[in-house]
């Protein structure tokens, strides 16, 4: 079981998206139920999670629909911790 913490940032895009959407906030929910149990090798392959590049190095993330994603940073040891990022769309997370 993993623990996972907050961003500032993170917690203002679930706070944005909690006040549009219901459906993406379930989902999101669900994504970090997984997060917490296995990791990201609990995620869906059809959820494309990956690493990233540039100014997200290290930094992994996967799409919560096709234009909703969630990034994090994912310690396994020794901690077993997850750092949540950012939730956003493309637009919203590569300005």
């Amino acid at each position: 079981m993993y623990t996972l913490l907050e961003s500032t940032k993170f917690k203002k895009d679930l706070k944005k998206l909690s006040k549009t959407s219901n459906e993406d906030l379930n989902l999101t929910f669900d994504v970090l139920e997984i997060l917490q149990k296995a990791g990201f090798k609990g995620i869906p392959k059809f959820m494309k999670p990956h690493k990233l590049k540039g100014n997200y190095k290290d930094n992994w993330e996967c799409h919560i629909k096709p234009d909703l994603l969630i990034i994090w940073l994912h310690y396994d040891e020794p901690t077993k911790t997850i750092k949540l990022v950012r939730l956003g769309t493309h637009s919203e997370l590569f300005k």
